[in-house]
């Protein structure tokens, strides 16, 4: 089926807005990748979260040819009533309307604004329309989200609303799969995650974090290995190949793959000690085993908290070098 395709701005920058099925596949070297504006959120000066490094990965896949034009489509925002399929309905009500608990809003990190709702639903639709294309063509990606901390009731940990629950419970409410696995490994363990979708039979949340780094209350996952402080390449490397096959082995219909960069050892959030080498294996691990098993998988951008930021760009961009390389 062809698709109808929409030219659009969004402060400048033409992207296109699929209203139809895409025809496209990677076969033919074209892959759809999800990014709005309004993912770069106006902070006050002195914030310490990277709200810049969204634009700048965008602005770098392009420049350095990883990506074409093309081949970013516009996130749309979803409904408040979506979002609820995964967040209790009085939480994602205040946080629309603007009356979250203050001390919710404190453990989120960034201040209520407009632009904080904006950005929050149209994160999670990106994260859907990427799910979606995956099941589609076999891969796509959202250049933000991955908002892994994310509770049933609240936000933390600078995540809003948890996307990758929320596009979990949507691909069930559809019937598009049977069976999801959510492969983690940011250097934080994913317990929003764990708290909203642990100890389904239908879901297999693999975390793979530091021990002893935040959250420092951790919910169970189906699988979660905690790695000692300054943890190397190939001692990483090593176990995430062992338990790769096991997840694989369960038959997931699609992958969600929260691909944070923090585990660089540059990284002043991570306290792990892997090199931009390591994290190109990493990413070539999963990718490779997905498309050795014929399992859709939908990107998401992660953690990152590098200085120079310029690091956690060149990381988030070498994921999607990475998936290029691998998937032709």
């Amino acid at each position: 089926m062809l698709v109808e395709i929409i030219r659009e701005k969004d402060n400048g920058f033409v992207f296109y807005n699929v209203t139809g099925i895409s025809s496209f596949s990677t076969i033919d070297g074209f892959m759809m990748v999800f990014y709005s504006d309004v993912y770069v959120l106006p902070l006050p000066e002195g914030h310490k979260f990277p709200i810049t490094k969204y634009r700048l990965v965008r602005d770098g896949l392009m420049a350095e040819g990883v990506l074409q034009p093309r081949e970013f489509y516009l996130s749309e925002p979803v409904s408040p009533e979506l979002v609820k399929l995964a967040h209790a309905p009085q939480y994602v009500d205040a946080v629309a309307s603007g009356t979250v608990d203050r001390m919710i809003m404190r453990r989120i990190g960034f201040p209520w604004t407009p632009e904080l709702v904006v950005r929050s639903f149209t994160i999670v639709g990106g994260a859907i329309a990427s799910a979606e294309e995956a099941l589609e063509s076999g891969v796509a990606g959202n250049l933000a989200g991955g908002t892994h901390h994310a509770l049933p009731d609240a936000g933390e940990g600078f995540c809003v609303f948890n996307d990758l629950a929320v596009v979990t419970e949507y691909l069930f409410a559809q019937g598009l799969v049977r069976r999801v696995a959510v492969v983690d490994l940011d250097v934080h363990q994913g317990n929003g995650t764990a708290a909203i979708l642990g100890g389904r039979e239908n879901v297999y949340l693999f975390s793979m974090h530091g021990a002893k780094n935040y959250p420092f209350r951790k919910v169970p996952s189906t699988v979660d290995i905690d790695l000692p402080d300054n943890t190397t390449d190939n001692e990483y490397l090593a176990m995430l190949e062992e338990e790769l096959p096991k997840i694989f082995a369960w038959k997931p219909d699609i992958v969600l793959y929260q691909a944070g960069v923090d585990p660089l050892r540059e990284d002043t959030l991570g306290r792990l000690a892997l090199t931009m080498n390591g994290l190109a294996r990493r990413d070539e691990m999963v990718f490779r085993a997905c498309k050795r098993q014929g399992i859709p998988v939908s990107v998401a951008m992660g953690g990152g908290y590098a200085k120079p930021v310029h690091l956690t760009v060149q990381a988030h961009i070498q994921t999607y070098r990475v998936l290029r390389q691998v998937y032709g």
